[in-house]
């Protein structure tokens, strides 16, 4: 099993989701991990170190400072001791307190003493998670290579609805298990035998023979989804705008400049297709001619240039009798959600990952990127990490839904 003897450290902070954490420490005993528990003094309000102690079968640490540990530095040892540090719940406090670098107890103290990965596990309010400063610190914490799994979406014990409930015990068990599968472990492929078609990357617009209008597009989300779908097994064709990137292995990949090459690219092969992620930022609209020449500057102070409506990719491919899962990409600055929905249902897609392009250091151009993915009948938070993670898990979800509905 991939836990046995694996040391895990379990915090708990304040808040209502505490009461999962029991069940949480009672499954990975059940798969021979060895668990011990840390509490903070908000969390002993939401469930007893007596009820910790009986499930993990061994003493619950609060103390900084532990006469009974050896050099009365309890927080070193429980540091060393720790394979993997979670902290399930973890409220917007403890959050902030991490990013902050703060070591004002047991808890904040032993993440900074040890070695061992961290992963936190958000639960709180949904308004609080949708804060700017959890957000920010959320971002902080990726940044620094800490784990951050979850929250899901639903009800919450205060009544609302939204971001912000914690993953439930099985799925952080899980994804512990996920984190210590060795390498050489052969990988799932719930996309095996699937054909996956994505486009990426920006189109560019001729004015002239040297100019063009185009965007910030990098093209590394779309890289990183194809390089994702690929490990999953999915058979990947990638229809690149230009951009400076090499080719994930395992995927076919067609180089187009237009908008309109773009689209025929996409239509001349998407009927055996199963899934199609529109991830490309496409120009909306293109010049209506071409000049043959440089267009030469004038004395004129201004320039009007007549620009023609763009074919629109993700919504034709949507619109096909036989239509495979089809995917859209939304790059907003503002009312992200109502853009997004509004996309979603216009465009008849199957499911919309929606970004805050205005947001310093994530989306164009950026290495980390945060997602809000909305579907018919429900959405999820994917908070901010790098490309390659995050491409990870909306390819796992797609697949998820994919399977769904197939």
């Amino acid at each position: 099993m991939p836990l046995t003897g694996k040391r895990i450290l379990i915090g708990l902070s304040g808040g209502i989701a505490a009461y999962k954490s029991a069940e949480l420490v009672r499954r990975l005993k059940e798969r021979h991990a060895e668990v011990r528990v840390v509490m903070t003094e908000s969390a002993k309000s939401f469930i007893t170190p007596l009820t910790l102690q009986a499930v993990s079968g061994e003493p619950v640490s609060d103390a900084l400072l532990d006469p009974a540990a050896e050099a009365g530095m309890g927080h070193i040892e429980l540091a060393k001791w720790a394979d993997l540090v979670l902290i399930a719940p973890a409220s917007a406090n403890t959050l902030a307190r991490l990013a902050a670098g703060l070591a004002d107890d047991l808890l904040t103290t032993l993440c900074l003493a040890t070695p061992a990965p961290v992963a936190v596990a958000p639960a709180m309010n949904q308004q609080m998670y949708r804060h700017h400063a959890t957000q920010d610190n959320l971002a902080t914490l990726a940044r620094r290579h800490t784990l951050v799994w979850g929250p899901a979406q639903g009800a919450q014990a205060c009544g609302d609805v939204g971001p912000g409930r914690m993953l439930e015990p099985m799925e952080l068990v899980a994804l512990i298990e996920q984190h210590f599968a060795p390498a050489s472990q052969p990988k799932a492929q719930p996309l095996a035998g699937v054909r996956l078609m994505l486009t990426a990357g920006p189109t560019r617009e001729a004015l002239d023979p040297v100019r063009f209008i185009s965007n910030h597009s990098s093209g590394k989300m779309g890289f990183a989804l194809a390089a994702a779908a690929a490990e999953l097994g999915a058979e990947v064709t990638l229809i690149s705008g230009p951009v400076a990137l090499v080719t994930p292995t395992g995927v076919q990949r067609l180089d187009v400049e237009s908008a309109a090459q773009m689209h025929a690219a996409v239509m001349a092969g998407i009927d055996t297709q199963h899934i199609f992620i529109a991830c490309a930022a496409v120009a909306d609209y293109a010049p209506k001619t071409v000049a043959s020449h440089k267009i030469k500057k004038t004395a004129a102070d201004t320039m009007v240039i007549e620009l023609t409506k763009n074919p629109d990719i993700v919504a034709n491919v949507a619109a096909l009798p036989n239509k495979p899962f089809t995917v859209g990409f939304a790059a907003e600055t503002r009312d992200v959600e109502k853009y997004a929905r509004d996309k979603l249902d216009r465009k008849g897609l199957d499911m919309i990952a929606a970004n805050n392009v205005a947001t310093a250091g994530q989306g164009f151009n950026a290495d980390d990127n945060a997602l809000t993915v909305f579907w018919p009948t429900g959405q999820t938070e994917l908070p901010l990490a790098g490309k390659a993670e995050l491409a990870r898990h909306l390819i796992t979800l797609i697949a998820e839904k994919y399977h769904d509905t197939h």
